[in-house]
């Protein structure tokens, strides 16, 4: 039978590397909630620590370096144990938000789905709002690249956790010659464009506090605010103009930042296919949602509606799911196309979810070439992205994936209808966790939240986070019999 002692070997290290986490907002509470919840993230802390040096003690002598199967079951293992760790400050801090909610509202910040079970966030501590918020900052990239540039000078190798880690189909794809310098590489510009975003928001006018917590949920784009009416608390053109200037940003895959710093040139960015798409798709939909809402939205002046348009159609698109009006009252078209964007806009290596544009694209560029098949059946018209032809199992894992994706949309919808719940708001409130999304329509749209559901559904919804974030084959490939067998 598989030994998953190793795994937990080096679990017990992330449980380890986590535990500073807690010191963030231990900090906040220290200066701003007048230390009043200062000793539960201390207790955060010291409990996280001491289980992973616990568990460190009792794996030592199992330890032998990462295959692939481990990195499968070692992402799996962070994002299912770290969001209880995470979860159980709030339940300190939380007024009556119980186990299930408290988990539910740790897997959407670790997995940056920004869907909240909470209301009266503007009456929480601000070390409360601060954790939510930095969450989503760790786990937008991925906790586990953060891990992988580590792990390399503990003597285990980082290519494994890489692969199950990162999204998108072109996993196999490096950009240095070792994987941690990459993934050091990436972290290295997404902190960078961090600093900036923060600076921006302050300059806009957001306080410091105000600042850094939404500059984590944009580079994140998971979407947590501070306040329950999210960029409607602020009403200011400025600031949703960083929000959606850094969501854009974040929406484009961090590779190819890397690759511009180190060549020294726009080119990767203007070369790329998948990005060119992203913008296409991102103004064309900016223009047709500010045109319904000049026409039937009540809107009247031209440059509000571009503005909110534009602020919106980027938000839900690359997954953050910032609002700063009601959507959902808007010309039923307007909704359905911002979820329906959310779907897949983002690109693959960005900090977004969903499909992946580069999916999207080699799927409609498959569809084009079985249409020209049709009338010529002998032609050769492979499929090419970037002027490279595509492999068939780069094509067979696209169309396996989408119809996996297709099968786990449906079948999670048809479990929270057994449930009772309305079909508006289950279909969405699946594609808002499955993509990452975090807002959906009816009782889950921008006016609503995730904490009137019941526990069951909350669990249901939490496994779809998880889905998510890991792109459905990495964590169901854990319900293979294969998988456990030597």
């Amino acid at each position: 039978m598989y030994n998953a002692l190793p795994v937990i070997n080096v679990f017990s290290r992330i449980l380890l590397a986590f535990a500073p986490a807690f010191l963030v907002p231990l900090a906040w509470a220290w200066f701003l909630d007048a230390r009043g919840h200062a000793a539960v993230w201390a207790a955060g802390f010291s409990l996280t620590a001491v289980s992973g040096l616990l568990l460190w003690g009792f794996t030592q002598k199992h330890r032998r370096e990462l295959q692939t199967k481990d990195g499968f079951l070692l992402v799996n293992l962070v994002w299912l144990v770290l969001p209880a760790y995470a979860a159980a400050p709030l339940l300190f801090t939380v007024p009556g938000i119980g186990v299930t909610r408290a988990y539910f509202e740790a897997m959407s910040a670790l997995t940056a789905t920004g869907a909240t079970a909470i209301s009266g966030l503007d009456a929480l501590p601000v070390s409360v709002n601060v954790w939510r918020c930095f969450l989503q900052f760790i786990g937008g990239l991925g906790i586990m690249l953060l891990v992988v540039a580590v792990l390399p000078l503990l003597g285990l190798g980082g290519v494994q956790l890489y692969r199950a880690e990162t999204p998108g189909p072109m996993k196999d794809t490096k950009f240095t010659p070792r994987i941690a310098e990459t993934a050091r590489g990436l972290w290295g510009v997404y902190v960078a464009l961090s600093v900036a975003c923060m600076l921006a928001y302050r300059w806009a006018g957001m306080g410091w506090a105000d600042a850094f917590m939404h500059m984590c949920t944009t580079m994140g784009l998971g979407g947590f605010s501070s306040h329950d009416a999210s960029f409607g608390f602020f009403n200011s053109p400025a600031i949703e103009g960083v929000a959606t200037v850094f969501m854009l940003l974040s929406g484009v895959s961090f590779m190819r930042y890397f690759i511009v710093l180190r060549r020294r040139s726009l080119r990767p960015l203007s070369d790329d296919p998948e990005i060119r798409t992203y913008v296409a798709v991102l103004a064309v939909s900016i223009v047709i949602v500010a045109s319904l809402l000049l026409a039937h939205g009540g809107y009247s002046d031209g440059v509000e509606a571009l503005r909110t348009s534009a602020f919106h159609v980027v938000s839900m698109a690359t997954t953050t799911g910032f609002a700063s009006a009601d959507y959902a009252k808007w010309p039923v078209f307007a909704p359905v196309l911002l979820l329906f964007l959310g779907c897949f806009v983002s690109c693959a290596g960005s900090t977004g979810g969903g499909i992946k544009l580069v999916r999207m694209v080699l799927l409609v560029k498959q569809a084009r070439r079985e249409l020209v098949r049709i009338t010529h059946p002998r032609v050769v018209n492979p499929v090419t992205l970037a002027g490279m032809v595509m492999p068939a199992s780069v094509m067979t894992a696209v169309l396996g994936f989408m119809l996996i994706y297709g099968a786990t949309t449906v079948g999670l919808t048809m479990v929270l209808l057994l449930t009772g719940m309305d079909v508006v708001t289950a279909f969405s409130a699946v594609i808002a966790t499955v993509n990452t999304i975090g807002l959906g329509l009816g009782q889950v749209g921008p006016s609503g939240h995730f904490g009137v559901l019941n526990d069951l559904q909350l669990w249901v919804l939490s496994f779809a986070m998880l889905l998510g974030r890991l792109e459905l084959l990495t964590v169901l490939v854990l319900f293979t019999g294969h998988f456990w067998k030597k």
